[in-house]
């Protein structure tokens, strides 16, 4: 695997919480949809089971929380998460800023 295709999937795939935190930040996240939006905003369809996985283990953590939506299962970013979400921020410029 070229450097270029590590570095995506590391960036995608093994940082999918990034991408769920910023999606429910602003908006629910039906369960079922999650994937669904990850592909339309981001560009990339993470596995299901995965994707499942770091929903429930978020929630569990208190970077998420689980409410109703239109009938359904749906997740918004708690304080908390927005909080990791600001310091990912702040880690990422500083690390462009050095490359």
């Amino acid at each position: 695997m070229k450097p270029i295709e590590r570095a995506k999937k590391f960036i995608t795939e093994e940082n999918l919480w990034i991408y769920l935190l910023t999606l429910a930040k602003d908006q629910e996240i039906p369960d079922e949809k999650a994937r669904e939006m990850i592909f339309e905003k981001f560009g990339f369809l993470p596995p299901l089971f995965l994707t499942k996985r770091v929903l429930f283990l978020l929630k569990k953590d208190g970077y998420l929380k689980k409410e109703k939506y239109l009938g359904k299962s749906a997740f918004l970013t708690t304080e908390k998460g927005k909080k990791e979400l600001k310091e990912l921020k702040k880690i990422l410029k500083e690390i462009l800023e050095k490359i």
